[in-house]
């Protein structure tokens, strides 16, 4: 088991910065990767970001990439999320996950753990 604790979530304003840490315990020794995904009221979660366990390799939605950088510190059991430029439209509750594979997937189901999730509100 797997256990994911999100934090630095917060209001923002249009343009402006902030980063997400994703803190994971329990068997951490296995090979996970990882990735960021967000729900919006009213809205189906969608996929985010994705990184595998080396971080050799990652994957943005087309709405985030050139915007936000996911990344990982395995030595720290940490994924983080550093999201910049943010609009309104990224408003959500965001959620990291964790899957017990080398590969990355955009595939909520994909994915065996997940936190709590972070709330991200940026206005206008």
């Amino acid at each position: 088991q797997v256990q994911l604790v999100e934090s630095g979530g917060g209001l923002v304003q249009a343009g402006g910065s902030l980063r997400l840490s994703c803190a994971a315990s329990g068997r951490t020794d296995s090979r996970y990767s990882m990735a960021w995904f967000r729900q919006a009221p009213g809205k189906e979660r969608e996929f985010v970001a994705a990184i595998n366990w080396s971080g050799g390799r990652t994957d943005y939605a087309d709405s985030v990439k050139g915007r936000f950088f996911i990344s990982r510190d395995n030595a720290k059991n940490t994924l983080y999320l550093q999201m910049n430029s943010l609009k309104p439209e990224d408003t959500a509750v965001y959620y990291c996950a964790a899957r017990n594979s080398y590969s990355v997937s955009r595939r909520a189901s994909a994915y065996d753990y997940w936190g709590q999730g972070s709330q991200v509100t940026v206005s206008s």
